[in-house]
This record gives structure tokens, C-alpha cells and sequence, in this order.
């Protein structure tokens, strides 16, 4: 049975081909954020204190239109650097998550010093060469829509043009895709087959994850007990979108959970 998940990738794959005709890897080789060197997102972390990757993007498949009006990306993340956290993920496709290039390049031009995460479907090499000339410093790649040696190949260039990974995983056999060029391990708390969200999901696969990378819980997160749960299980980073883009405050809401953890 196909899932949301293998129709948004068949998608991507139409959508990379236009893409890379309309324009071509020089031109996006000469673009501004291209010639800088990303941020070093690991070093952010704090080992302290339940670290937090906020998220703005516009809708999902599983709820539809999130924002409440027209949202300005660059006023959430300043909120969301001067919240507390450690780095913000922007969603750049267009037709399932409402996002776009141009809300990557906006903010990276307005909040130069936050780490961005460029959140989409990575499936070719072309994609994280735009990535990095839109301004992201970290990309994601989607284990269960990437084969082992996709990962790595994809993974080893990120390292070399200076991006960091996240990958992410639904199940513990796919941290076998793990290669040690990547950063950053996800496990995505979401079903996406039927939407559901279960945190014990990151509870099964934590003790199972490399020692050497940095490890995130998403999806589903908003009580901060649960946080708290994860963290002293071995997260070192929770990526939540949702609980904040349907508050009223998007960067309140964030500064609200930081207190609750700090207290």
C-alpha cells in the first residue's frame, strides 16, 4: 500500500529533474551563501539541558493548514534564537509543507548566527548543493526513502561542502544506514503510515544509536515531562514544529517550554 511518504518522494523526484533544468549547479555555485562556511550546529548543543531544533513551516499532510494568517518566517525565528534554541528547520517543499527557497534564504540573510536546517525529501545530489546555497548549514536524509549507499554518498559530500546531517529513522534496522560522516541521528516519533505519534518510539531505538552522534526525538512533542523523559534517556535534542506554529507566539510558546525545562 502506498504511503504519504512514497508519494511525496516519487514527487521530489519530478520536481529535482525541473529543478536542475531551470538552474543549473554554476549558478548555484555562485550565489553568496554558497561561498561562506556554514555553522557548526553540534557545538551548540547544550549537554546541560535539553537542547530544542524549533521548526516553522506552514501545513502538513496530517493537519493541514497550521498558521493562523499570514506568518512572517524571519520574525519566528528571531523569536525562536532568542527563545533559546539551538537551531531553527525551515521547510523548503513547496506543495506538501507550504514551504519554500525563499523563506531559507530570508532568514539566513536576516539571522545570519542561527544554524538552519533545511527540512525536505534529499534524494539527489543536486539538493544539497542548493541547500547550502540557500543558507542552510544542516540537511536531512530520510532513511527509509534511501537505500545504504545513498546515504553514504550523500552524507560524504554534506560533510565535504561543509553541511552537517540529521538523519532520520523510523526503525531501529535503519540505523544500519548510519554512516560516521553523519552528525545527527532523529528518530521520527510519527507512524507515516497512519499519522499516529508515540514517543516510546525514541525510547526503543535510543539505547541503539551511535555514541558518537548527536541524538534528536521528533515529532509529536509538546509536554515537556516527556521531554524530560527523553532527555534522561539519552536525547540530547528534540525538533518540534507543530506545538509552536499553532500557538498564537510561536517564539513564546518556545520560551514558555526553555522555562519549564530549566525549572
Amino acid at each position: 500500500m502506498k504511503t504519504i511518504l512514497d508519494t511525496i518522494t516519487e514527487h521530489k523526484r519530478m520536481e529535482v529533474l525541473k529543478r536542475k533544468r531551470r538552474k543549473p549547479l554554476k549558478e548555484l555555485f555562485q550565489k553568496p551563501h554558497y561561498m561562506r562556511e556554514p555553522l557548526d550546529v553540534i557545538s551548540a548543543f547544550n549537554k546541560g539541558l535539553p537542547s530544542v531544533i524549533a521548526e516553522f513551516k506552514r501545513k502538513s499532510p496530517s493537519r493541514g493548514a497550521l498558521l493562523k494568517g499570514e506568518v512572517d518566517p524571519v520574525t519566528v525565528v528571531n523569536g525562536y534564537k532568542n527563545g533559546g534554541a539551538v537551531c531553527a528547520s525551515i521547510l523548503t517543499d513547496r506543495d506538501f509543507f507550504g514551504g519554500s527557497f525563499r523563506d531559507l534564504e530570508r532568514v539566513k540573510l536576516a539571522v545570519p548566527d542561527m544554524p538552519l536546517l533545511r527540512k525536505d525529501f534529499m534524494i539527489d545530489e543536486y539538493q544539497l548543493h542548493e541547500a547550502k546555497a540557500y543558507g542552510a548549514d544542516v540537511i536531512l536524509l530520510i532513511a527509509s526513502i534511501l537505500e545504504r549507499h545513498e546515504v553514504k554518498t550523500l552524507a560524504t559530500l554534506a560533510a565535504s561542502i561543509g553541511l552537517t546531517v540529521l538523519l532520520e529513522v523510523h526503525t531501529k534496522g535503519e540505523l544500519e544506514k548510519w554512516d560516521p560522516a553523519i552528525g545527527m541521528v532523529g528518530v521520527n516519533n510519527r507512524n507515516l503510515k497512519d499519522f499516529s505519534v508515540d514517543i516510546n518510539r525514541s525510547l526503543d531505538i535510543v539505547e541503539h544509536m551511535p555514541s558518537e552522534a548527536i541524538r534528536i526525538s521528533e515529532s509529536g512533542l509538546s509536554d515537556s515531562r516527556d521531554i524530560l523523559t527523553l532527555y534522561k534517556a539519552g536525547f540530547h535534542g528534540f525538533l518540534m514544529g507543530e506545538h509552536f506554529m499553532v500557538s498564537d507566539n510561536p517564539s513564546g510558546a518556545l520560551r514558555g517550554l526553555m522555562n519549564q525545562l530549566k525549572g
